[in-house]
């Protein structure tokens, strides 16, 4: 097993995930911008560092989170890459552009490194809980090799194909889920207009042919279905910026390869209007609030 990971990038996700792999027995070495952060994985049993390129040396592995394409090349091509031992491990589980992942996982095996692309879903929650889903883009050994890192901070850790596939296994999956939250959202709202009781509505639909995540699991309106950030101000959760920052990757990729995504392209202009009415904050499902 690796025993000692270098972990980049403490935020809201990253926080938590450094944290399970020192609570399951990893060494972790930790480095972030804020001090914050850093005291707070600190606290929760990692080892703070004062550089990416200390964290990284000595370490059997780097686990990078952070927040665009850009760091995630800065950092690896700037930092790690200097500072890694021979044969170590690269994971980065930030959510970026296939083409930038694509390009550093290139550049790493150009240097003998291995690397995968390991994006996430599941929120902060899973990330505190231990219960994210990785999407795994590499070869065969470097996805053997990541996964018991990996499970350590997750309930699924799944192999996406060659490098790049975790990336585009991950905005495929939330462009689906804009649009989806996008059509609960206006069905919710139809529904009140009409005269339907939102609860009632749920009743019938989560049993029936609408049923869907974004219904079932995390429903938009307060008072209904399971806890969601609906039931706290729409406070907590998913934000709206990460969101439509994920459609946009989406869009981008579509464009690349000449895709048609007419639901995709909506969602993500009815998260722009939503995130230019000063709500980038709030949990997606807020998205409610528009349509309503």
């Amino acid at each position: 097993m690796t025993e000692t990971i270098a972990f980049i990038g403490l935020g809201n996700m990253g926080g938590g995930m450094a944290a399970n792999l020192a609570k399951n027995g990893f060494t972790v070495r930790a480095f972030d911008l804020s001090d914050d952060a850093l005291a707070k994985a600190e606290a929760a049993g990692a080892i703070r560092t004062g550089s990416a390129a200390e964290a990284v040396t000595g370490a059997d592995a780097v686990v990078t989170m952070l927040p665009a394409g850009k760091h995630v090349e800065a950092v690896y091509t700037g930092e790690v890459f200097g500072a890694a031992k021979p044969g170590a491990l690269f994971l980065d589980c930030s959510t970026i552009d296939v083409a930038t992942a694509r390009r550093v996982i290139a550049a790493a095996k150009a240097k003998g490194f291995q690397m995968a692309d390991a994006p996430v879903s599941g929120g902060i929650a899973a990330a505190s809980a231990g219960s994210l889903t990785f999407m795994v883009g590499g070869n065969d050994d470097a996805f053997a090799k990541a996964k018991p890192i990996l499970s350590a901070m997750g309930k699924a850790v799944i192999h996406a194909g060659s490098d790049g596939n975790g990336q585009a296994a991950k905005i495929c999956n939330n462009m689906l889920l804009g649009a989806t939250m996008v059509a609960t959202c206006e069905a919710f709202a139809m529904a009140e207009k009409i005269g339907l009781d939102a609860q009632t509505f749920y009743d019938i639909s989560s049993v029936s042919s609408g049923q869907s995540w974004s219904m079932t699991s995390y429903c938009p309106v307060p008072g209904v279905g399971p806890q969601s950030p609906a039931d706290n101000g729409y406070n907590g959760g998913f934000a709206v910026a990460l969101m439509l920052k994920d459609l946009k990757l989406a869009l981008e990729a579509a464009a690349s390869v000449n895709a048609s995504v007419p639901m995709g392209a909506q969602a993500e202009s009815l998260y722009q209007l939503l995130a230019n009415k000063g709500e980038p904050g709030q949990d997606f499902s807020s998205i409610i609030k528009l349509l309503s």
